[in-house]
């Protein structure tokens, strides 16, 4: 069961085309569809094609919802704050991100970060989708020094140790890998990842 993970799509019409255009299982929009939750009804067209297996987690540029209720109107799945059981995997979303200088729609603090993500302890093999990326690693430096990412999910990671992690928020490492305690990570981004979910139970 082939899974396509993507984010930022920033309302880029012709990116989320090409996502369409691939084919998989099931499609998850971790967060950022469009900017300032403006212009969602264009992308739900895209995306209605596929909408028996789409499933999207609000960015920190939409609210829950907002989400919700776009969800609602097209027939998709909101990710946000809950599992879904994949081809034998547990696939988990938890949009927003932690706090921003901008006042966005989807933020939390820390705290709360923390607490839901703690809903999702335990569950194995688990693969783990979240707007906001682990501070301090290779998925959120936006240049030499300055690293944007949530401590929260950073130590989510490190004591659970998804089988995979994805996540978004952070355009400048649109697709970097890299491992975070005994995890791989992908920041997915507008090009979106590919993921053959068989892999996590051979």
């Amino acid at each position: 069961m082939k899974l396509l993970v993507f984010s930022d799509i920033h309302n880029d019409k012709r990116a989320l085309e090409r996502l369409m255009a691939t084919e998989a299982d099931a499609y998850v929009c971790a967060g950022d569809l469009v900017s300032w939750a403006r212009g969602l009804d264009a992308m739900g067209e895209i995306l209605k094609p596929r909408a028996e297996r789409m499933y999207v987690l609000p960015g920190n540029h939409e609210s829950e919802a907002d989400i919700a209720a776009f969800c609602a109107q097209f027939g998709f799945t909101a990710l946000h704050g809950k599992v879904v059981e994949m081809g034998g995997v547990q696939v988990a979303g938890l949009g927003y991100s932690n706090r921003t200088p901008f006042n966005t729609p989807g933020e939390y603090s820390e705290q709360e970060l923390g607490q839901r993500l703690e809903a999702f302890a335990g569950l194995q093999p688990l693969v783990l989708i979240c707007h906001c990326p682990p501070k301090d690693t290779p998925l959120d430096g936006v240049k030499e020094g300055a690293h944007f990412g949530s401590p929260a999910v950073r130590e989510f990671i490190e004591k659970h140790a998804p089988a995979r992690f994805f996540s978004g928020h952070i355009h400048e490492t649109e697709g970097v890998e890299c491992t975070v305690g005994r995890t791989r990570g992908v920041n997915a981004g507008k090009r979106g990842y590919l993921l053959d979910l068989a892999e996590l139970i051979a």
